[in-house]
Protein backbone atom coordinates (compact mmCIF):
# COMPACT_ATOMS: atom_id res chain seq x y z
CA UNK A 1 0.00 0.00 0.00
CA UNK A 2 1.09 3.23 -1.00
CA UNK A 3 1.11 6.38 1.73
CA UNK A 4 -1.22 8.05 -0.68
CA UNK A 5 -3.91 4.83 -0.63
CA UNK A 6 -3.48 4.87 3.45
CA UNK A 7 -4.71 8.72 3.59
CA UNK A 8 -7.00 8.24 1.25
CA UNK A 9 -8.49 5.59 3.32
CA UNK A 10 -8.06 7.31 6.73
CA UNK A 11 -9.86 10.57 5.55
CA UNK A 12 -12.64 8.27 4.26
CA UNK A 13 -12.95 6.44 7.71
CA UNK A 14 -12.67 9.14 9.88
CA UNK A 15 -12.98 12.35 7.69
CA UNK A 16 -10.20 14.54 5.60
CA UNK A 17 -9.68 17.03 8.94
CA UNK A 18 -10.45 14.54 12.02
CA UNK A 19 -7.78 11.94 10.38
CA UNK A 20 -4.91 13.97 11.08
CA UNK A 21 -6.19 14.92 14.11
CA UNK A 22 -6.07 11.11 14.80
CA UNK A 23 -3.32 10.62 13.17
CA UNK A 24 -0.92 13.21 15.23
CA UNK A 25 -2.94 12.10 18.72
CA UNK A 26 -3.68 8.39 18.45
CA UNK A 27 -0.43 6.35 20.22
CA UNK A 28 -0.48 2.87 18.49
CA UNK A 29 0.05 0.38 21.32
CA UNK A 30 1.37 -2.16 18.64
CA UNK A 31 4.28 0.27 17.98
CA UNK A 32 4.38 3.00 21.16
CA UNK A 33 4.36 5.89 18.66
CA UNK A 34 1.32 8.21 17.05
CA UNK A 35 0.05 7.30 13.83
CA UNK A 36 2.55 9.87 11.89
CA UNK A 37 5.50 8.66 13.76
CA UNK A 38 5.21 5.49 12.83
CA UNK A 39 4.50 5.97 9.44
CA UNK A 40 7.94 8.52 9.39
CA UNK A 41 10.20 5.58 11.38
CA UNK A 42 9.41 3.48 8.14
CA UNK A 43 6.46 1.10 9.43
CA UNK A 44 4.91 0.09 5.84
CA UNK A 45 1.56 2.13 5.83
CA UNK A 46 -0.62 -1.52 5.24
CA UNK A 47 0.47 -2.42 8.60
CA UNK A 48 -0.43 1.39 10.31
CA UNK A 49 -3.67 0.89 9.06
CA UNK A 50 -4.27 -2.75 10.28
CA UNK A 51 -3.45 -1.30 13.51
CA UNK A 52 -5.49 1.76 13.04
CA UNK A 53 -8.47 -0.14 12.47
CA UNK A 54 -8.09 -3.52 15.41
CA UNK A 55 -7.43 -0.02 17.47
CA UNK A 56 -10.51 1.55 16.62
CA UNK A 57 -12.99 -0.90 15.96
CA UNK A 58 -13.42 -0.58 12.52
CA UNK A 59 -15.33 -3.18 10.94
CA UNK A 60 -13.65 -5.83 8.69
CA UNK A 61 -16.12 -4.17 5.73
CA UNK A 62 -14.84 -0.69 5.92
CA UNK A 63 -11.14 -2.17 6.13
CA UNK A 64 -10.72 -1.57 2.29
CA UNK A 65 -12.81 1.64 1.66
CA UNK A 66 -15.74 3.23 0.11
CA UNK A 67 -17.03 1.39 -2.81
CA UNK A 68 -16.90 3.86 -5.63
CA UNK A 69 -19.25 3.24 -8.50
CA UNK A 70 -17.85 2.52 -11.58
CA UNK A 71 -17.39 5.45 -13.95
CA UNK A 72 -19.43 5.08 -17.11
Amino acid sequence: MRESRFWFLMEGEFGPNYAHVLADSLVLSQYQMSVKSTLKAGVSPRHVWDAVCDQQDVPAERRLGRDIAPKR
